[in-house]
C-alpha cells in the first residue's frame, strides 16, 4: 500500500523557478523568502510557497515537474523568446537543473512503469531527505523546433505536452486567444500518439481543444484546470469539456491560481483574503468534477504552485505546498470516503501513469 496521505501535484513549475527566479530549491520557504526580501523585479518576490524540503514535509512525494519556453512571433506583446530556437535553448538549462538535482540526490526521473513503481516502494516510509520523484512535461510545445527534436525530448524522458499555453503558438491556440491547431499540430499530436507521450489538454482555447481531441487518440490529462461554472473564462474547462475528458479516462489536476478560483480577481491588486480565495475553492472545484462524473476517479491535485505567483495570489490559509495536506480532512468533512480521498491525493494520477508510461 502506498501511504495513505501521499500527495501526487500534478503541475508544478520547478525549474522555472530554479532558473528565472534564481531560487535554490533545496532551501526551505523560509529562507528563500528572506534572500528575497527586498528584490522588485517579480510581483511574488518574499512569496514563493515551493521549495523540495517543503514537499518532503506535506508528502508531496512526486510530482509532474515542467519544462517551458515560450517563442513568440512578431507582434505578440506576450513575454517569451523571440526565436524558437531560444525556446528550446531554455527548456535544455531546465533539463540541465533536474539532471543537476538528481545527481544531488534531490530528485529523481520517473519515466517508466518500473521507475514508478520503485519510488512509491521508497515513499510507503520515506527516509530523511528522500527524493522527491518528477515526470518530465512540456508546457506549451513552442519550442519543439522539429519531430527529430520531439523524438529527441522523448527520449530524454518527456512523457507529457501541452500544446500551448498563452496566446497563440506555433502548434494550437492557448489561454487568451482563438483559433485551432492546423497542420503543424495535427502533425505533432501523431507523433506524439506514436511515441506514446500524454497530451496535457490545460491550456488550450475552446476550438484548439475540440480540434485537438478530435486528433488525438492517445492518453490525455488536465494537469491544471479549474471548473468554467465557478470563474467563466476560457482557461477553465466546461462540463462538457471536463465530461469529454473523464470519458477518456483523464485525470484532471485542480490549481490553487486565485484569479481562476473566484471570478472578478485583478492581478496585482485583489486580497486573497478579501476576495474569500481559501483551499474550501478548491475543494468545490474537486467536488464538481466528482459530482459531474459521478465518481472520484478523475479529480486530482495540480496546484501550479509558484506558477509565476506566490502567497499574495493563492488560498489565504496555505502558506507553504505543505498544507496541501489540509486537503484530505477538508474532503472527510464533505463527506468523501478515505478511498475517494486518496484517489483524489494521488492513486488517480498513479493508476494513470501505470497504464500509459513506458513498461
Amino acid at each position: 500500500m502506498v501511504n495513505s496521505r501521499l500527495i501526487f501535484d500534478g503541475h508544478l513549475d520547478l525549474a522555472m523557478n530554479a532558473l528565472e527566479w534564481n531560487r535554490d530549491l533545496r532551501w526551505s520557504v523560509e529562507e528563500i523568502r528572506k534572500s528575497e526580501e527586498g528584490m522588485t523585479d517579480k510581483t511574488d518576490r518574499a512569496k514563493g510557497t515551493v521549495s523540495l524540503p517543503s514537499m518532503r514535509k506535506g508528502n508531496i512525494g512526486i510530482c509532474v515537474a515542467t519544462q517551458i519556453g515560450r517563442y513568440i512571433k512578431r507582434g505578440n506583446n506576450l513575454p517569451g523568446w523571440k526565436s524558437a530556437e531560444q525556446a528550446w535553448a531554455q527548456t535544455q538549462g531546465q533539463l540541465a537543473w533536474y539532471k543537476a538535482m538528481e545527481e544531488a540526490g534531490e530528485m529523481v526521473q520517473i519515466s517508466s512503469c518500473k521507475d514508478l513503481e520503485n519510488h512509491l516502494k521508497l515513499w510507503e516510509n520515506p527516509p530523511e531527505n528522500a527524493a522527491v520523484g518528477y515526470i518530465l512535461s512540456l508546457e506549451g510545445a513552442d519550442s519543439i523546433l522539429s519531430m527529430n527534436h520531439l523524438e529527441k525530448a522523448f527520449d530524454y524522458g518527456l512523457r507529457a505536452i501541452g500544446p500551448a499555453h498563452y496566446g497563440p503558438g506555433t502548434y494550437a491556440h492557448g489561454t487568451d486567444s482563438n483559433g485551432g491547431i492546423g497542420i503543424k499540430g495535427r502533425k505533432l499530436l501523431k507523433e506524439m500518439e506514436r511515441l506514446g507521450i500524454i497530451l496535457d489538454a490545460t491550456h488550450l482555447c475552446d476550438e484548439s481543444f475540440r480540434e485537438t481531441l478530435d486528433s488525438f487518440h492517445g492518453p490525455v490529462w488536465a494537469s491544471h484546470n479549474n471548473c468554467r461554472i465557478f470563474v467563466p473564462h476560457n482557461r477553465q474547462l466546461s462540463d462538457t469539456q471536463i465530461t469529454e475528458l473523464t470519458d477518456r479516462e483523464a485525470v484532471i489536476g485542480v490549481a490553487l491560481d486565485a484569479w481562476m478560483m473566484v471570478p472578478g480577481w485583478v492581478r496585482g491588486k485583489s486580497d486573497p483574503k478579501d476576495m474569500g480565495v481559501s483551499l474550501k475553492l478548491m475543494i468545490d472545484n474537486i467536488d464538481h468534477i466528482c459530482q459531474l462524473t459521478g465518481n472520484s476517479l478523475h479529480a486530482g491535485i495540480g496546484s501550479d504552485l509558484d506558477g509565476a505567483f506566490g502567497i499574495e495570489q493563492c488560498p489565504y490559509d496555505l502558506d507553504t505546498i505543505s498544507d496541501l495536506q489540509k486537503v484530505p480532512d477538508m474532503l472527510s468533512a464533505n463527506g468523501y470516503s478515505p478511498y475517494d480521498i486518496q484517489n483524489i491525493l494521488s492513486n488517480n494520477w498513479i493508476r494513470f501513469l501505470k497504464k500509459n508510461l513506458p513498461p
